[in-house]
């Protein structure tokens, strides 16, 4: 097995590259000469008052580089990936607050014991300077009942202490205050993170093996499952259950006490590698399960803050919150990686808008039935059951030249079709079902599909009378059908995702095509079984 690919010049300079490429596309940043020193760039404005030092080692990005400016953090010191920072830039980076004119340093630092080791030489040597120094260790980990002799690890809940200590930082709150008041706030705070698959330090391979399936509940900051939960994989609402009655269980040591009526902070964080779809739908899912419990969300920030590399995955973080936490957090602050949130309450906001009033279309139910109706039925019937049959196949043939879901967009009209069937009576004029069909499909099937299909049947229904010959109308439009189909192997797409392929690479037929010859095909063979 060889280290996965990863987008990079050299495994020894990435880490340096970067912070060169954060601080570059940041106006307020800058770089401490000779060190992995971020600091902001306007360290005059920190004269009087308290600067705040954090870090830890690279692969967590934004973190901890994204959380400096106002407001929050005043430097951050970066190890290599996964690994502490040395004790000497991290001593260079207090003593440069400090000459800035600090009234003193805050270091917030997670509970891992190089981190721990290293800041704390750090401090100790800073304050035979002259330095004033203090340090919070962040360690509001859940994942263990009974955490080992280290304690707890700090994982993405330090955002909360940097925002938090960066607020009353900015206000000119002195040192030990700021210590006193974010101490007493980390009580209140709890995570836990769950992994899809492992990360790998660049130049190395994956941090650890988890078989399809499977999921790593209570795994580290750098990507290792070090003593975490394997389970198998449920949907969103189960897994995002399951975080929550962990974190909260009151038979652990390490549980966030929760009851209904408290207000929480909440951080659903992507470790990586999930999409933006997923990460709405797990947030979405913690909301409601908060609320279930009777548990206020007065905030919620969704995405990526403490990463694991490319680690699929995410962590929940709740903060129980009162007013002046709220307050607090709601400050402004122009770090780059901080999300522009909304100071609204999420719990009790109206979050549904009404539709203005359109005229409705007609229904079928509006008709009577006749001697077509279950002619009619009984063929659409048979296409709904064609296309499910078919989903994965059109599907196949959409991947060569699509996005692969031609199957999944005509399976949702056949099942949209399906439920409209239970519900309603089928007229016996097909003018009128085409019409019925057409708002169906454009309102169901969604895609470039589902708007070519509400095309065709609304031309149709205008010209589709009783009297006509069905089957013999509908025997001439599979044969033309058919041969169309297999004609579009040798077509040149001008339009659609297929028109971006070179032509030569797309030899197969087109799916929408191959569906459109089926749907003829299954109502030609329900006709012609009732005759």
């Amino acid at each position: 097995m060889e280290p996965k690919k990863k987008l990079i010049n050299s495994v020894d300079s990435c880490v340096d590259e970067a912070l060169c490429g954060l601080v570059r596309a940041s106006g307020g940043l800058s770089l401490l000469r000779g060190h992995r020193v971020v600091l902001r760039a306007d360290l005059d404005n920190l004269k009087g008052k308290v600067a705040l030092l954090s870090g830890g080692g690279s692969g967590h990005e934004p973190a901890h580089g994204g959380y400096l400016g106002a407001g929050m953090l005043s430097a951050a010191v970066a190890g290599g990936v996964f690994a502490s920072p040395p004790p000497a830039s991290i001593l260079a980076a207090i003593l440069c607050l400090h000459h800035a004119g600090a009234s003193g340093v805050l270091l917030i630092v997670k509970n891992y014991t190089g981190d721990r080791l290293n800041f704390g030489l750090a401090a100790e040597q800073a304050r035979n300077h002259g330095v004033l120094v203090d340090m919070v260790i962040v360690a509001e980990d859940c994942a263990f009942d009974q955490p080992s002799k280290a304690g707890r690890r700090g994982l993405c809940g330090t955002i909360f202490i940097h925002k938090l200590a960066g607020a009353l930082a900015e206000e000119g709150c002195p040192l030990d205050q700021i210590v006193s008041k974010v101490t007493e706030v980390l009580k209140g705070i709890g995570t836990l993170g769950v992994s899809l698959s492992p990360c790998s330090v660049p130049g190395c391979l994956p941090s650890f093996d988890l078989p399809p399936g499977d999921m790593e509940l209570g795994l580290g900051e750098g990507g290792w499952k070090d003593g975490g939960e394997r389970e198998k994989v449920a949907s969103a609402d189960e897994l995002v259950k399951t975080m929550i009655d962990h974190i909260t269980n009151p038979d652990s040591q390490s549980h966030l006490p929760l009851k209904s009526g408290d207000s929480v902070v909440v951080c659903v964080n992507n470790l990586g590698a999930l999409s933006c779809l997923e990460m709405a739908v797990v947030t979405g899912a913690a909301i409601i399960c908060l609320e279930n419990r009777g548990v206020v969300v007065a905030r919620v920030m969704s995405g990526s803050f403490m990463t694991s590399l490319e680690m699929a995955g995410v962590s929940l973080t709740l903060m129980r919150a009162d007013q002046e936490t709220l307050r607090l957090f709601d400050a402004k602050t122009s770090a780059p990686a901080w999300p522009n949130l909304s100071s609204v309450c999420v719990s009790g906001r109206s979050y549904i808008t009404d539709p203005q009033a359109v005229s409705p279309r007609p229904h079928a139910d509006t008709h009577s039935e006749g001697p077509l109706s279950p002619v009619m039925r009984k063929a659409l019937e048979r296409v709904c059951s064609t296309l499910l049959e078919k989903q994965e196949e059109l599907n196949s043939l959409d991947r060569a030249a699509g996005d692969g879901d031609c199957g999944n967009t005509h399976a949702q009209a056949a099942k949209a079709i399906r439920e409209w069937l239970q519900d309603h009576v089928v007229p016996d004029c097909p003018g009128q079902l085409l019409s019925v069909l057409a708002g169906l499909v454009q309102e169901k099937m969604g895609g470039s599909s589902g708007a070519l299909y509400s095309l065709f049947l609304t031309a149709a229904a205008a010209r589709v009378t009783e009297g006509q010959n069905i089957a013999a109308a509908w025997a001439r439009a599979l044969c033309v059908s058919s041969s169309g189909a297999e004609s579009t192997r040798n077509l040149t797409a001008m339009a659609g995702r297929a028109s971006y392929i070179a032509a030569e690479r797309v030899t197969l037929p087109d799916p929408g095509a191959m569906a459109v010859a089926a749907i003829l095909r299954a109502v030609l063979e329900s006709l012609e079984g009732q005759k």
